[in-house]
């Protein structure tokens, strides 16, 4: 296994690898860029170290204004875009990859198409599911413990 700590997802752990994975590595260049710092910060307190833990936790505080980069203006003066920003991240960074979105719905979340998914699960280091079902493009899978993993299926062009 070869990647940057910080970027790799929860899953390269275990034997599921699908696209979500660079979709995981996506949110956390969202955060990184909207926070103004990266993945891990040792010069900062133990608590706000990891920046996932940091967003966990402003998350739960409702205070993710607090952690946008306050050396950019231009976050500063849009903190409500910043804010949304961060929400894509989190929808990236799900522990579990089936709860990941696509790129292609990233960007269409992006061109405001498409709204950000309510039901997030704010702890990014869950394991996926154990069973239930997952879409990877135009496909429907049913798993389960003993189901065999699929190669990646790519999204392609929009």
């Amino acid at each position: 296994m070869r990647g940057t700590p910080g970027y790799l997802a929860p899953e390269w752990l275990s034997a599921a690898i699908t696209e979500k994975v660079d979709v995981y590595s996506f949110g956390v260049v969202i955060l990184e860029i909207v926070c103004g710092r990266k993945i891990f910060d040792r010069s900062l307190d133990e608590e706000d170290m990891y920046l996932l833990s940091l967003l966990k936790r402003k998350i739960e505080e409702e205070q993710l204004l607090d952690i946008v980069d306050k050396s950019s203006d231009d976050m500063q003066l849009n903190g409500s875009q910043a804010v949304n920003m961060m929400r894509i991240a989190a929808w990236c960074l799900q522990g579990d990859y089936t709860k990941r979105p696509s790129m292609s719905i990233v960007i269409k979340v992006l061109e405001g198409v498409m709204e950000v998914q309510e039901d997030l699960d704010y702890n990014f280091f869950a394991q996926p599911s154990t069973g239930g079902a997952a879409r990877f493009g135009r496909m429907d899978v049913e798993f389960s413990v003993t189901t065999t993993l699929l190669p990646s299926v790519l999204s392609g062009p929009r």
